[in-house]
This record gives structure tokens, sequence and C-alpha cells, in this order.
């Protein structure tokens, strides 16, 4: 065979497999509720359980080389204790308890809302392990919710490190996350992070997706959140106004209106923001939204 012709194969074959599709956009933020848990450093882990001690991965976490640790401890405050804390690795520097408000009430604390790693001035709190405690004069706080994001996801939301945003959960009972903080890192992947208290209150289930709110105006899809015209959901059909159907008379269309809606046409005010999973929905539900002018 001509080895010219072998190697004219050989690299369209090598291009092939490099013209891989990219990576789908996420549309939304996936949603996670982190339970209580402990930090620890090095010097602390050996307190607790013993001079050179290693914590044991219990299993991987979301975000990449972080683990829940088999490892558990009891956390003790002014009018309770919590047993059975688990402890998450790798080591840190410093030592950070992160519990909710209703752990709080338990322990007899009054720890403050805090981003992860801002520790200075909160509260204390004591620990105890299996082979002794430590008193923390101050580690003690309620996690800020907040979003891990890569640098790529951070371009696609058009959103900064450190910037303050909002998430709409649109579950059975509908909540919008206020000040969430955005957190962006190569070594993050994209999650927000709530405590159980938070997501109790809004219903969150696992697998659950929010909606990024920059501005008053959520972001992460293609099309534009809101529309100065008729928004016909099913192309193959021109929208048709429906006078009878009522006004929808809310801010925010959401996904969870569009569901409980038995109109084909909802019927909005021009200033009405319609978020991209109301969209969706009403896509696959053979709904339309209609934009009008008073």
């Amino acid at each position: 065979m001509d080895p010219q012709w072998i190697q004219s194969i050989v690299e369209q074959v090598i291009q092939q497999l490099e013209q891989k599709d990219p990576a789908p956009k996420p549309k939304g933020i996936p949603i996670a509720v982190s339970a209580r848990h402990v930090h620890l450093s090095e010097q602390h882990v050996a307190a607790l359980f013993g001079p050179s001690y290693k914590l044991t991965k219990r299993s991987d976490l979301s975000q990449p080389n972080q683990f829940a640790a088999e490892e558990t401890v009891t956390l003790a405050g002014p009018k309770g204790t919590i047993e059975r804390v688990r402890i998450l690795g790798p080591s840190r520097k410093l030592t950070q308890v992160e519990i909710s408000q209703t752990d709080a009430f338990k322990l007899g604390v009054k720890p403050p809302i805090r981003q992860s790693g801002d520790i200075k001035g909160s509260a204390p709190i004591t620990i105890i392990g299996p082979k002794g405690s430590i008193y923390l004069p101050e580690g003690l706080i309620i996690a800020q919710a907040h979003i891990h994001m890569a640098p790529s996801d951070a371009e696609h939301f058009n959103v900064q490190d450190g910037q303050i945003v909002q998430v709409a959960a649109d579950t059975e009972r509908p909540m919008t996350f206020g000040r969430v903080l955005v957190r962006v890192s190569p070594s993050y992947r994209l999650e927000m992070h709530i405590d159980t208290d938070e997501g109790n209150a809004a219903f969150i289930q696992k697998g659950q997706i929010g909606e990024l709110i920059v501005d008053g105006k959520p972001v992460g899809c293609s099309s534009s959140a809101t529309s100065s015209s008729p928004v016909p959901m099913n192309s193959s059909e021109p929208a048709q106004p429906l006078k009878q159907a009522a006004v929808f008379e809310g801010k925010l269309l959401s996904q969870h209106d569009i569901k409980n809606s038995s109109e084909p046409i909802i019927r909005i005010h021009r200033k009405t923001i319609v978020t991209p999973l109301a969209k969706d929905t009403a896509r696959d539900l053979g709904k339309k939204i209609e934009v009008i002018e008073a």
C-alpha cells in the first residue's frame, strides 16, 4: 500500500477524533444541600484521633479532590451536643465547622453567616473525638449560599468571582435564594451549595436545577429572558391571542406557573420576565406565551 495514502488516512482519522462536539452549555445551576460538617487542620486531626492519624475516604464529593471521611466527631455547645458530624477531607490549614441555624439553636450558639474560610471573629465551638477534644475560640459559621463555578461557567453566565446573584428554585414550594455568592476557580465544578434549613424550606430534591438571576434577569440560555413581542412556543403554528384568557400579573413567569396554568395561551405584560425553564416547559407542553401592550 502507498505509505503516503496511509498517512493521509491516519491524519483524517486524527482530525475526526479531535473534532468532538463541545460540551453543552448549562442552562441552570445544579443545587445541592450541604449537611453540617467539619473541616480539620492536620494538627486537630491528630488531637482528636491520635498522632499521625490519616482520614479515611468514605466517598467522593461533587467538587474535585474533596471527600467525605469515615470519621465523625461530636459538637458541643452551651445547651447541647450533636453527634456523628461528618468530617470532610482533605485536611485544611484552619479548622472550620459549618452548621445550620437549627443546629445552632440546639447547641446554644450564635454563628454568623460567612463565606467558607472567613472565620475571623466567628463563634466558638468544642469538637470531641475518640482520642481527645479541642476548643475553638472561633471557627463556627453558617455558610453563605454560594455557587462553585469553573472559569468557563463564569464566562458562560457572564458573572465573576465574588459577585452576588440570585437563584430561583422551581419546586413544590418555589423559592428564590438571594445574596448567593459566586466562587470561581479552575478546580471547581458547577454547583450551588445551601444548608439543610434552606433546602428544607424550598423542598429541594436531588437533581434540582435552579435558574441564575443577575440584576433581576434570568441568564444562562441563548434566548432572551424577556421579550417585547409575542413568543410562539410552537414554530409550526402562529401565536393566536386568546382574548378570554386571564393576564398573568406576576413579575416573573416561572416553570411552576406554566405547569399550573390550564390555558393554552398565557398572556403576560411586556415587563414580565420569562425564565428559560418556563419557555422550555411551555414548548414541551405545546403552550404559547403572548405579550400584551397594556
